[in-house]
């Protein structure tokens, strides 16, 4: 199943690279508009499990919005920088998201693992995406300023969104530059590396008992007595 899981990413990305070519921002919106469906197709089945009372998990639900939250102002910052100008790129990535989300909400039903190591692919490719164009552009962007939403997200706004996707850092946020659109890139790229960490750890056979959101593990951690305490 991996072996066909990768063949499809493969494939998939192929595709996307030799549509795109050179235009990057327009590919990074259509990415960034298929890169959050997986997130919706687990919200979409958690809640049917709550609603029909075979399961619930809070935490899983809130880290999940949390991360839709996070590829949302991914998204906004691609369409601020015109990735989505034309109508034909629009088609492409809304389209292509609808059937994603079925095909991703029927997976999840039937193995949580294998969607989850769906996810961990697609958003591997985002990171050596963006990674290559940092390296390839960094004295261009860092003349650029940062857009104002992503100033709003990571730095000026209510920041516990963004620190619920950071969920194997142990309690130690990261609450980066904005100063200007490089360092957004860069932002962007560290995000897509925390998502691949959290989908290889909800891959654990104990994954949807043993797991906990950053909060939770926080707030759990601040609880416990100091060594010597009563």
């Amino acid at each position: 199943m991996k072996v066909l899981i990768r063949l499809i990413v493969s494939f998939f990305v192929f595709i996307v690279d030799v549509v795109y070519g050179n235009r990057s921002y327009a590919r990074f919106y259509v990415l960034e508009t298929i890169a959050r469906v997986p997130y919706f197709s687990y919200l979409s089945v958690l809640h049917l499990y709550e609603t029909l009372g075979f399961w619930r998990r809070a935490d899983l639900l809130k880290v999940h919005f949390a991360e839709t939250w996070n590829e949302l102002h991914h998204l906004l910052i691609m369409e601020s920088l015109g990735g989505s100008r034309y109508w034909g790129d629009r088609f492409l990535a809304q389209h292509v998201a609808v059937a994603y989300y079925w095909v991703v909400v029927l997976l999840y039903m039937l193995s949580p693992m294998y969607a989850y190591y769906l996810m961990e692919l697609i958003e591997n490719h985002a990171y050596h995406t963006y990674d290559d164009y940092l390296n390839a552009h960094a004295a261009a962007l860092k003349t650029q300023p940062a857009p104002q939403v992503a100033i709003e997200y990571y730095r000026d706004g209510d920041l516990y969104m963004f620190e619920e996707v950071q969920t194997t850092t142990g309690g130690t946020f990261r609450h980066p530059q904005v100063d200007n659109l490089y360092d957004v890139f860069l932002n962007i790229r560290e995000d897509e590396c925390a998502h691949v960490k959290t989908m290889e750890v909800l891959q654990e056979p104990d994954a949807r008992q043993s797991f906990y959101g950053p909060h939770t593990v926080f707030t759990a951690a601040k609880a416990l007595p100091i060594d010597g305490e009563l």
